[in-house]
C-alpha cells in the first residue's frame, strides 16, 4: 500500500500523513504500526489457508 492509498484508507490528504511524519513522528509511527500489522494478520491468514488446502491435498 503506498502512502497515498494509507492517506485515502485514512480519510486524509497525503500531505497531511506527510506532516504528521514530520511533526508528530510518534503519531505517523503508531499509525504505520498498525498497517504492518493489519498486513501481517493478512499474510498469516493466506499462509495459513495455504497450508490448509496443502494438508487437504495430502490426506487425500
Amino acid at each position: 500500500m503506498t502512502q497515498r492509498d494509507k492517506a485515502i484508507y485514512l480519510d486524509i490528504t497525503p500531505v497531511t500523513l506527510r506532516n504528521w511524519k514530520k511533526h508528530k513522528p510518534n503519531l505517523y509511527k503508531i499509525v504505520m504500526l498498525g498497517f504492518a500489522f493489519e498486513e501481517a494478520v493478512q499474510k498469516s491468514k493466506s499462509n495459513y489457508e495455504e497450508l490448509k488446502a496443502f494438508e487437504e491435498k495430502l490426506s487425500k
